[in-house]
């Protein structure tokens, strides 16, 4: 299609997304069917307008799956719930990397055993598959700064920290087949790969989140009128720490997102709100979603919440955009044995079993985990992971093969999870 073309198409689902969000809201599926359902008639499989190689442009969708999910990674952070507590956050570490682990095990065991790669190549896929997403998966995450119902904190906290967990064992997979640097007998993976590159991001998150914070209430607190551009601050502070992370060899997607975790926990503390949940709410909405002190209605506003509606914004225009474009990228040939018996591999075997033996003896609710084991939703995270590898050499044949499977798998699940999760969610509720 012309550019001409491209931008009518896509001012036209922006318009329908944008006046039709009542009605949308209230259908039995998700947006991101929607917008599959427009790529896949337009694309290959149907009409033929446009087509997209993924494998060729594989380093243009790496940048856009990039810029999607550091967005979407950010918002997740600034909506966790305040104070932060080891004992919420535990079963979101255990399924962010013990389920993590044993999701890449366990596929690329059948990838190895079943679909005959190599095992380079099966913990590869495993790794690009793995991840949970937290660009697709709107649905079953947190609604509102300061949401604390445990299921949705558990699957948003996963998705926002298991988009960086899953970095070492594509790093580890791309290591087996000759493409990256494992060291003596695996060792520059797990001091650099795995224990540097996740702990340095952590604390560099955790470090550029608070000073923001500290920042902006100083510069507020000595000029009440100063005027602050949230926007550009949260994506500055985005920016800022993804590049100090990917400088430092560390990965900058866990970076973000407790970047995010960060800027909210210090704003809220230096705010003076409440210790209590109920308290931290009350104060948030004076302003409709930002901490001010409980005795000041007059106290600044905060940059995590004034600059979420703009994030969630963004989020749904890469939703939009990134969905379409793989509807574009689907052949027949793409639906390959190979392709179905892994997506079904992993939705209905390794994601289940994985998620209830990470979550085995962490006190959780057998319905939560229950869940928690279906709703894994796959998309734009598994789209960055899989350019990533390929833009780092990965061999044309396999390359092809791999993008096949992850482009099917994404698909099974945006439609398997769009359709199942307003019903069973709204079970949940009644329960």
């Amino acid at each position: 299609m012309s550019t001409t073309a491209w931008f009518i198409l896509i001012g036209c689902m922006m318009l329908a997304r944008g006046l039709g969000a009542a009605s949308i809201a209230r259908l039995p599926f998700t947006s991101a069917m929607a917008y599959l359902g427009v790529g896949l008639l337009l694309g290959p499989m149907f009409l033929g307008l446009f087509s997209l190689d993924l494998v060729k442009q594989a380093p243009l969708l790496e940048t856009l799956a990039e810029i999607a999910v550091l967005i979407s990674l950010f918002s997740a952070g600034v909506q966790m719930p305040v104070p932060f507590s080891l004992a919420r956050w535990l079963p979101s570490l255990r399924l962010a990397w013990l389920s993590m682990a044993i999701s890449v095990a366990l596929v690329a065991t059948f990838s190895c055993l079943v679909l005959g790669l190599p095992l380079g190549a099966g913990v590869l896929l495993g790794a690009i598959l793995a991840p949970t997403d937290p660009v697709l998966a709107t649905d079953v995450q947190v609604r509102h700064a300061g949401d604390s119902e445990q299921l949705r904190f558990t699957l948003t906290s996963e998705a926002g920290m298991n988009d960086g967990s899953g970095f070492p064992f594509v790093m580890l997979g791309l290591g087996l087949l000759g493409l990256h640097e494992l060291g003596p007998g695996g060792g520059t993976w797990l001091w650099h790969d795995l224990l540097w590159a996740s702990a340095g991001a952590i604390a560099l998150g955790a470090a550029g989140g608070a000073l923001l914070a500290w920042l902006g209430w100083q510069v507020r607190g000595k000029e009440p009128k100063h005027e602050v551009l949230d926007d550009l601050a949260g994506l500055g502070l985005i920016a800022l720490v993804y590049g100090l992370a990917t400088w430092l060899h560390a990965w900058g997607f866990l970076a973000v997102f407790f970047a995010g975790v960060a800027l909210r926990q210090t704003e809220l503390v230096l705010a003076g709100a409440p210790k209590d949940r109920q308290g931290l709410l009350q104060a948030e909405d004076v302003h409709g979603g930002s901490a001010v002190k409980p005795h000041d209605n007059a106290a600044p506003l905060t940059v995590s919440g004034e600059s979420l509606v703009f994030k969630e914004h963004l989020e749904r225009l890469s939703e939009l955009t990134l969905v379409l474009l793989l509807g574009g990228a689907v052949t027949a040939a793409a639906w390959s044995w190979q392709a179905w018996s892994a997506g079904l591999f992993l939705l209905l075997v390794a994601r289940p079993c994985s998620v209830m033996l990470g979550l085995l003896g962490s006190g959780t609710s057998l319905r939560l985990r229950g869940l928690a084991a279906w709703f894994g939703v796959r998309g734009i995270g598994s789209m960055y992971y899989l350019c990533y590898a390929i833009a780092h050499g990965l061999p044309p044949r396999l390359a092809h093969e791999l993008a096949n499977i992850t482009i099917v798998v994404i698909i099974l699940s945006i439609v398997a999870h769009g359709l199942t999760v307003k019903p069973l969610f709204a079970r949940y509720w009644r329960k």
